[in-house]
Order: structure tokens, then sequence, then C-alpha cells
């Protein structure tokens, strides 16, 4: 066996092989300049931990690789111009119809651009999954404790990604310009009106002059191909940094611990999994834009500014603010002869900036008020924060009430109903609703822990019934599994007392930290309203108790394994047609 060729290594430095080669060569003179070896020997083998729920993420990530993809294509054919052309392309309906350049070119890749239309559709339905994917990240960081410290920064930008997102999605949605996408900019040109004093100097300038003007077009397509595009890159290398650097959070276990990650090294196995689950992203996102159809452009026609499309609406991730728009009352004030639109400039310019601001500090404000300033890098289930849970389903509620009220005209098109009636209801409901949804879920979660320390202690439900000789009945448990049982009894203990009062932060050698300052009093309320309504894990005294309780009753119910009783002949040993009822 020829061995000259086999690498030797004594495991602490490079392998080398005994006949070196060019490429050989070439690599190590790179490496010893710029350390690569060193680098990727680190970090293709380092561990990520493996649960469904971290391919939420990814998703958006290869979400975004195909809008790169498809984007690239696009940007060969399109023309971003607002020049008037005569359409003499392929769609008969709209041949000779005057139209700009960019609405014209939007037809010719649809009809004319070999895949073009498949593209354009992929292009489409990939933004809609980036924007979605990104949605459902988020709340399950929030939902899980992974936006705790090291990690509220990787918050901070993963929030930046969603804003960006969703104004890359409003700048793409605009460029055909067709009559829907043009309707949806005559809606922008209003709301930067509505801005106190500015509003009309900030239209003029964006739209270049008078709407519609002829540069608002070009002025999209740069944003939208080079601007929103590179910040989005930065930011998407700035989070997967971050998280390479902070490790990647992981489910409680056995041997798992706030000090270790347990999962497969991104070498072979978790780069394998990813390449796979990025072809099957692609491969869905191809399949609905080849069978399900989105934005037909060629339907609503040329951009006119005297005419709009009926119902017409945007994507719906621009849904909500739309819906708070259509159920603001109308308010105005005149002052010293400046019309303020309240009923534009609260829904539009003032609720996404005081909601976006809410989402991007929420780790920090919860940090402040529970005064936590550990790392955390074990995940939690919903249940075992009630209020952190409740106070983002009350924001989701919110948020779908606001998105249902976008579509109000045609929910009551749909229902046959009145759509003042409806938007009334909305009215009330996204004030009345959220309240309900964090009372619903924060008792719901609490009991949802009841029922865990119950199972701790007494063992899960067999569905079997015994039969006493007594002639009392009581349904059969068994003890846990010790996997389980570790995953439920690994949360933190809350920091409350016997009577449900919050204790005081101490220091390292326990005396109780001060508390000065104008808002300690309101800090004090909320930690209290967060932890005192939370059931506890079972201590150590509690789990002896309840396992002497549950030896005694297995000694009880052992001298009726195996015999069936009056009326409940199945047991789980017998079956039931091998028993009939016993006469006395």
């Amino acid at each position: 066996m020829d061995t000259t060729k086999i690498a030797k290594t004594n495991g602490t430095e490079p392998a080398t092989v005994s006949k070196p080669s060019r490429l050989g060569a070439v690599a190590t003179w790179a490496d010893e300049r710029l350390g690569l070896a060193t680098m990727a020997k680190k970090n293709l083998r380092k561990v990520f931990p493996d649960h469904w729920s971290f391919m939420l993420g990814e998703i958006a990530l290869w979400s975004f690789v195909v809008l790169l993809l498809t984007g690239v294509f696009l940007t060969l054919w399109f023309t971003p111009s607002m020049g008037e052309v005569t359409y003499q392309g392929s769609y008969e309906q709209l041949r000779g119809i005057h139209m700009s350049e960019a609405y014209a070119s939007a037809l010719h890749i649809s009809f004319d651009v070999r895949g073009g239309l498949l593209m354009r559709q992929m292009h489409h339905w990939a933004a809609m999954l980036f924007v979605a994917s990104m949605m459902v990240h988020l709340l399950r960081v929030w939902f899980t404790g992974a936006f705790r410290k090291p990690r509220e920064l990787n918050w901070v930008i993963g929030s930046l990604l969603l804003l960006l997102g969703t104004l890359e999605g409003f700048t793409g949605y605009s460029l055909p310009d067709d009559l829907l996408s043009g309707t949806g900019i005559r809606a922008a040109d209003g709301f930067i009106k509505a801005s106190p004093v500015v509003g009309t100097y900030m239209s003029f300038l964006l739209f270049g002059g008078e709407f519609p003007g002829e540069s608002i077009i070009p002025r999209l397509y740069t944003v939208h191909v080079l601007l929103i595009p590179g910040l989005l890159l930065a930011l998407i290398a700035a989070h997967m940094l971050l998280l390479v650097y902070h490790k990647h959070t992981q489910w409680p276990g056995p041997g798992r611990t706030e000090k270790n990650v347990v999962g497969y090294p991104m070498l072979p196995v978790y780069a394998a999994k990813a390449g796979g689950f990025f072809f099957i992203v692609f491969g869905v996102t191809a399949l609905m834009g080849a069978l399900l159809s989105i934005n037909p452009v060629w339907k609503y026609g040329p951009y006119d500014p005297s005419k709009v499309t009926a119902g017409s609406q945007p994507d719906w991730y621009m849904g909500w603010p739309d819906g708070a728009l259509r159920i603001m009352p109308g308010i105005e004030t005149h002052i010293w002869g400046i019309t303020i639109s309240w009923n534009v400039m609260l829904p539009i310019l003032v609720l996404p900036l005081l909601a976006f601001t809410v989402l991007l500090l929420l780790p920090f404000i919860d940090a402040w008020i529970t005064g936590d300033k550990r790392e955390h890098h074990l995940l939690y289930r919903p249940r075992d924060a009630p209020t952190r849970t409740a106070l983002m389903v009350a924001l989701m509620t919110m948020y779908g009430l606001f998105w249902a009220a976008g579509g109000n005209d045609i929910i009551a098109i749909t229902l046959n109903a009145s759509i003042n009636q409806i938007t009334y209801f909305l009215r009330a409901a996204v004030i009345v609703g959220p309240i309900l949804a964090f009372v619903i879920t924060r008792r719901w979660c609490i009991s949802l822990q009841r029922k865990d320390v119950e199972t701790i202690l007494h063992g899960y439900e067999t569905g079997i019934i015994m039969r006493s000789p007594e002639g009392g009945y009581s349904e059969k448990h068994l003890p846990l599994d010790p996997v389980r049982a570790y995953v439920l009894t690994a949360r933190d203990r809350d920091p409350v007392s016997a009577d449900g009062e919050v204790r005081p932060e101490v220091d390292a050698n326990g005396i109780p930290a001060p508390h000065t300052g104008r808002l300690s009093g309101l800090r004090n309320r909320i930690r209290t309203l967060m932890w005192s309504d939370n059931v506890q894990k079972p201590t150590r005294e509690e789990l002896e108790a309840g396992h002497h309780h549950a030896d005694h009753e297995h000694e009880l119910q052992a001298a009726m394994d195996g015999h069936a009783a009056d009326g409940h002949q199945f047991d789980g040993h017998h079956l039931v047609e091998d028993e009939g009822l016993r006469n006395h």
C-alpha cells in the first residue's frame, strides 16, 4: 500500500502530505499570511443544536437568497423609467395603449422573456416568505426567551431586518407602475403630505415635482436594488456573526447547560442539512411561482392618476397600518392656517414608528423590569413566562385586528354586512381585544404550569381506572420519564415569596440592592404583576413527598394488577372479550 500521499498530523498542527502539490503550496502560502486553516478548523467544527423551530430563521435566510437570485434575473430586462411608450408586445388587450417604460418592461418580462413570469412570481412569493418567516422567527425568539442577555443586539438587528424587509417589499411592489401599485404610491404621497408643515416639501422632493412626476420609479429602483439590499446583506452578516460568537441557544435537557452546546458540527452534518433545506425552500418557492398567480399586473393596466383600482389593497405585511387608517375617526385640527390631519398622521406616521420602537426596546424593557443581568443560553417554554407570553399575544391580537381592518370593504362585501358596523366593531376590538388576549393567555399559561407541577409530583394519567377493595375508584398514574421530568423542572425559580410578594434583589453578599429613583415603585409593581401568580416548580421536599405518596399508591394498586373490576374489564392487561361481568 502506497502511503506517500496520506496526510500526517499530530492533532495540533495542520495536516501535511509527503509530496506537496502546487495547489497545496498555494494553500500553505495563503494560510501563512491569512491564518485561514486555524479559523476554518474552529468554525467548521462549531456545534449547532438540532430543533425544528431553529429552521424558521433559515427560511428567512434562504428566501432572501432566492430574492437575490430572481432579482438579478429581473434586472436584466426591467426598465426603471417613467418615459411614455406605446405598447406593441404580446398581450393583445393592451396593445396600442400608452404606458410607462417600466410597465411595458414588466409586461415584456411576463409574456416575452422565457421564464420571465416564473421569475417574477417566484420573486414576489419569496418576498412574502421572507417577511413572514422573519415575523415568525421573531415570535419564536421572544416566546422562548432567546432575546435575553447577551443577544439583545441581535434582537435589534432582527427588528431592523424586519423593518427593512417591509420597506424593500413596498418599493419592489411599486416598481411595475401598474394601476394597483400606482394607487399605493398615490396613498404614500398622501401620507407624506400629512406631515405638518414639511409634508408638501417632502413630497415635492421625493417625486421631483408635483405628483406623479418622472423621478419616483427610478428612485425607488435604486433604493430597491442597491440601498436596502446592501443594508440587508450587512445586517444579515452581522446577525450571523453574532450568532456564531454568542453560540446558539438550546432547549433544556440532560447534559445541556448554560456553558455548552449539544448538537451537530457545522461540517459535515449541519452544512448538509442547511444545504438541503435551501433546496426545499427554493423548490417550494418555485412551485408557488409556477402554480399560484400573484400580482397579475396585466389585469390592472398602466397607472393613470385619474383612476383607482376598486378594492385595492397592499401586500399583507403593509395591511396593518392601512387597517389603522381605515378605522381611525376623521379628526383634524386647524392651527395658524395649518391643517393637522390626525386621522392620517396618527395611524400612518405615529403608530408604525411607536410600534417599531416598542418592538426594538422590548429586551431592554424586560431586563430593566426583571433586573436580570445573567447570560442565558437555555430556552424556556412559553408557559414558563406567562406575562411575557401574554404581552406578545396581546400585541399579536392588536396587529391581527388592524390587519383585518385593512380589508373591511372586502369583509363587508363577502359577508353582505354594513361596512360602518364592521368599522365600529374593529375600533372597539383593537382596544378590548388585546386586553382580553393578555388576561386569557396569562391565565392559560399559569394553568399549564399548575398541570406540569401536578404531573411532576404524581405522574401522568394513564386512562386506566382502578377499583379498590373498599369500592372506591381512582385513575392509575405512572411516573414521568426522567428526561421529561428534567425538562419540566429545568426552568429558574421566580423571585417571589410564599405569599406572592417579589423578593428584593440581593448582591453577592446577600445584602438587598438599594432601589432609588422615581421609577423604582413602578418597576416593583410591574415585577409583582409579572411573577406573583406564577406556579413555581416543586421544591425537593415536595418532590420527596410526592414520590412517597406515589409509592404508597402503587403498593395499594399492585394487588389489583391483572384483575378486571366489574364494569371496568379493560385495565390494560386483559382483552375485553375475555372478561365477563361477575355476579355476586
